[in-house]
């Protein structure tokens, strides 16, 4: 029996991860090249662009070795499923780029583990974001289920010098307001968010297992936008976008048949409709200044999540899809930068200190 979740998915690609990727990307558009641009991150997820012109990454971290099992509900899925999930209060990390080096910002976030039989891996900040000068996180290693009782997954601020306060417990949240269509053999209490976006000085999130997009004020209110699973049911909502509406993209479950996967359009007021369709695990979504979207596939063309099988894909505003990149390894988000260039995290999961930034220009 299968496990449908995005966590499990790519905690399944983690035991992937482990084979050596043999060929490098290649580029099949034009004028396209492709750079390593960072090394040395653990796990690395969401990125975005700072206001001091320093580019921004989320890290899942290094794991941890404490168990909650019957503490509190623990994380589902069918067997073997993910858990006990094992955390660790600290390792999560986000850093910084400074001249192609990275540099820490804090690694003081939760973390959290699976077990070997799934891969063993690995989960903390899931992505960041800015609304002014401010750096906003976004968990997903918190929680009890996580095996990290006494936090929980939520929108935390960070200031340059790494103090973190927390802004709102999207764990509680969640608890409280769950949505439509809930996958009982596939169920996480305090969600997995993956995906953020600053919006008009408010925050914008993503939840796969619980499959809603849900807006957070900085002063820590949140609201639901939609519930993607009361239309699209159980489809695993990933990553979102914004280009007039909000554009969210979806990995579907696992084992996920090719082609399977689509990108949405959420209007304000929370009306979802269908606007790309033929896609494979869509993990990253990002615009240009020509209207052109750009859809990351964690893998594409393989009968299973593995290394060498990453791309990236443009679609066009008159929906022609070109394959741009292909060949990436486990990537996991892309952020346009203000180069006009694409920055996509390589090696998102996988082993610790494996993860990599690419810069993708001549677009």
């Amino acid at each position: 029996m299968s496990i449908t979740t995005r966590k499990a998915l790519l905690r399944s690609a983690a035991a992937a991860a482990l084979l050596v990727s043999l060929a490098a990307p290649s580029t099949s558009a034009g004028a396209v090249s492709w750079s390593v641009y960072a090394t040395g991150f653990n796990d690395p997820r969401g990125l975005k662009f700072g206001p001091d012109g320093h580019l921004y990454v989320a890290e899942g971290g290094l794991g941890g070795t404490n168990s909650t099992a019957g503490q509190c509900e623990q994380v589902h899925g069918f067997p073997p499923g993910p858990g006990p999930v094992l955390g660790s209060p600290t390792s999560g990390r986000i850093s910084k780029v400074v001249n192609g080096q990275r540099i820490t910002v804090t690694d003081q976030f939760p973390s959290d583990i699976t077990n070997p039989q799934t891969g063993s891996g690995i989960s903390g900040v899931a992505d960041v974001a800015f609304v002014g000068d401010t750096l906003y996180a976004l968990t997903a290693a918190g929680g009890c289920s996580h095996g990290n009782p006494g936090t929980f997954n939520g929108v935390f601020k960070v200031t340059q010098t790494g103090h973190i306060s927390a802004v709102a417990n999207l764990s509680a949240y969640q608890m409280s307001h769950p949505t439509a269509v809930i996958n009982p053999g596939d169920f996480e209490p305090d969600g997995t968010p993956y995906s953020m976006i600053a919006v008009r000085g408010a925050l914008y999130v993503v939840e796969p297992n619980h499959g809603e997009l849900d807006r957070i004020t900085t002063s820590g209110e949140i609201s639901r936008v939609a519930d993607i699973s009361a239309s699209q049911g159980h489809i695993v909502p990933t990553t979102v976008a914004y280009h007039g509406n909000f554009y969210v993209g979806n990995l579907y479950t696992f084992p996920i048949p090719g082609g399977a996967s689509k990108i949405m359009k959420v209007t304000p007021s929370g009306y979802v409709s269908t606007v790309a369709t033929g896609l494979d695990t869509v993990v990253g979504l990002a615009f240009d200044n020509r209207d052109r979207m750009y859809a990351l596939e964690l893998t594409a063309g393989a009968p299973g999540p593995a290394p060498g099988h990453g791309d990236i894909v443009r679609i066009d505003p008159n929906g022609k899809k070109t394959i741009i990149l292909s060949g990436l390894d486990l990537p996991t988000a892309l952020t346009m930068g203000p180069d006009g260039a694409l920055y996509v995290s390589d090696w998102g999961v996988g082993p610790p200190g494996l993860g990599k930034i690419i810069r993708v220009s001549g677009l």
